[in-house]
């Protein structure tokens, strides 16, 4: 039995992957490295902006101290802000789907983003008071494929819904986007419904369901693919 939704932000209620992209690689021309793109949507897409710019240092053999990172993180964030300002990024069809969802189901977002970049983006939505909290970037030690960021959204929707009957994590939907999300949601012990908005169904396939877009879901045919599924995994993306 289902009773909660986890959302994942980028990439899955928004379309701010390819925005990431070009703020991360406009961040770091100046250190002298540049993100191919289908490199960036086949191994980095899906890591917080920390891990994601230590692996890009580190891969091309240049400094990933901390105090680096830090500062390389400053930019980015201005560098992303100026990007989204005055921009629409919802996904046709998301606002929609949240709300179903939200008419049933408390609601959580789990994202590698900062937590100022998610809420200005979600409240400009207008979705904010459909989500019972945020848990960003900040709020966890490890990113994902990491399970911690889905970890602390079901502790988190612990200790605001109360102790009584608690939310078992198999009695969570996360939806995802990414390899990484999808493995880090699992390694939570919750369900995944994968949207194949940054990436090809077959590589999504460890997803329990894959469809193609947030947009025209039926929430009660994931609900009835999710219970189906059992061991198995519902592929068929349409």
């Amino acid at each position: 039995m289902i009773r909660a939704v986890i959302f994942d932000l980028d990439g899955t209620l928004v379309d701010t992957e390819p925005i990431h992209f070009a703020a991360f690689n406009e961040v770091l021309r100046p250190e002298g490295i540049e993100i191919p793109r289908g490199e960036y949507f086949a191994r980095l897409i899906g890591l917080n902006d920390h891990d994601c710019f230590a692996t890009a240092l580190r891969e091309n053999r240049m400094d990933a101290g901390e105090e680096h990172i830090a500062g390389l993180m400053t930019r980015k964030t201005t560098v992303y802000q100026a990007m989204i300002a005055n921009r629409e990024v919802l996904y046709p069809g998301a606002a929609k789907f949240a709300r179903e969802c939200a008419d049933r189901f408390p609601l959580m977002i789990a994202t590698g983003t900062l937590r100022a970049e998610a809420e200005a983006i979600v409240r400009r939505a207008g979705l904010r008071e459909l989500f019972l909290d945020i848990i960003a970037a900040e709020d966890v030690a490890r990113g994902k494929p990491e399970p911690d960021g889905f970890i602390a959204a079901l502790g988190r929707l612990g200790s605001i819904l109360g102790p009584r009957d608690p939310i078992r994590a198999d009695e969570c939907i996360a939806v995802e986007d990414t390899r990484a999300g999808i493995e880090a949601a699992h390694r939570a012990g919750m369900k995944v419904l994968a949207l194949c908005h940054s990436a090809a169904a077959a590589d999504l396939a460890a997803a329990d369901v894959v469809r193609d877009s947030i947009s025209g879901l039926d929430l009660d045919e994931i609900l009835r693919a999710l219970q189906g599924s059992g061991s198995k995994k519902s592929m068929g993306a349409r």
